[in-house]
């Protein structure tokens, strides 16, 4: 049975990891959690599953100091934005498994997560990032020639820069496949959460921005690919659900039957790829821009943008002012030398207040 500590268990992943969880009391034992607005449905999951007294709500400090107290072997990391940074680091401190939901505390922590990750210690939650681990064991290392993330496009595919001019936050937030938070919603209309996610598939894997495509599948149900230096190419394919990744990442590399539902071969299907419109689309070009920089650039970016996200929402940014404010900020960032706790706080702040300033005179 393996010892389950959630974190954001009130959102999208830490809900459907406790439907996971549910019916499955005889393989996985949740033996802590914690949420961020929702306390009265935190309070409803913790008396269902027996963890009152390790249940917590998030703060500056508290889910680091769960991490730390709570006898987990695995930490499942489902909260957004770059405040899970602290828990991704004490996770991998303690010895727990990641299961990495919250691609923002990697792509912001760069070589201080890695540094001490131990080789299988982080498992990806994303759906894509936990096809292409999956999609790995088919060869060895050498043997990749490149990755290939999959995007559904979000509401807004085919359409041109021009046709995004008047795009309003209500149009941003409905998306054809995934249901999700305010945030990851709209970072998926504008593909910012693409570009985050090609700066996960270079720390999680090795590969270089170079080897790593983004193409645009609107079916997903391709969640991504690898190819091989022999010219095959493996693909992991199932209906969009993110009860089977999160599965994996909570018994990685065991699989956990009946979580999800095969794909039905009996009817016809069919399943398109497009390129990636990089002129309408621009944040993945921007994202690898950012990746290569390295640094405190990430977390430049990252903070750019949900700074830029809120402002749309509130009415005081354009839906193309989004990238055009994290644009300026990363053009205007001069990254110190040394990457710590410290000077990525300090570049997060100052990313922030320099969105505001180009906000405020967009």
């Amino acid at each position: 049975m393996r010892r389950v500590l959630i974190l954001g268990s009130t959102g999208s992943i830490g809900t459907q990891a406790l439907d996971v969880i549910r019916d499955r009391r005889d393989r996985f034992e949740v033996v802590g959690l914690a949420a961020g607005r929702d306390a009265d449905g935190m309070a409803a999951q913790a008396a269902e599953f027996g963890v009152a007294e390790r249940a917590t709500a998030l703060g500056a400090d508290a889910a680091e100091r769960l991490v730390r107290e709570v006898d987990a072997e695995v930490v499942l990391n489902g909260i957004t934005g770059s405040v899970g940074l602290g828990p991704t680091l004490a996770a991998l401190e303690e010895g727990r498994t990641l299961a990495l939901a919250n691609k923002e505390s990697l792509i912001v922590g760069g070589d201080l997560v890695t540094a001490l990750a131990a080789p299988g210690q982080i498992v990806p939650v994303d759906s894509e990032h936990s096809a292409i681990a999956q999609a790995l064991r088919a060869g060895e290392a050498h043997e990749v020639r490149r990755l290939v993330l999959t995007a559904s496009g979000g509401p807004f595919r085919g359409r041109t820069r021009a046709e995004l001019v008047n795009v309003t936050p209500a149009e941003a937030l409905a998306h054809p496949t995934w249901d999700m938070g305010r945030v990851v919603t709209t970072n998926s209309a504008t593909l910012v959460n693409k570009g985050l996610e090609v700066i996960e598939a270079h720390l999680l894997f090795g590969v270089d921005y170079d080897a790593i495509d983004v193409t645009v599948h609107p079916q997903s149900i391709v969640h991504s690919m690898v190819e091989f230096t022999d010219g095959s190419t493996i693909a992991q394919a199932s209906p969009p659900d993110m009860r089977l990744p999160i599965s994996l990442g909570l018994d990685w590399p065991h699989r956990v039957a009946g979580v999800g539902a095969p794909l039905d071969w009996t009817t016809a299907q069919t399943w398109t790829f497009e390129p990636l419109d990089d002129e309408a689309f621009p944040a993945v070009a921007l994202a690898k821009q950012v990746g290569r920089a390295g640094g405190t650039y990430p977390a430049v970016f990252n903070a750019a943008n949900e700074q830029a996200v809120d402002a749309f929402h509130e009415g005081a940014l354009s839906y193309l002012g989004i990238l055009d404010t994290v644009r300026r900020v990363v053009d205007a960032h001069a990254a110190p030398g040394e990457l710590t706790r410290e000077s990525l706080a300090e570049a997060e702040s100052w990313a922030r207040a320099e969105a505001d300033r180009a906000i405020a005179g967009a």
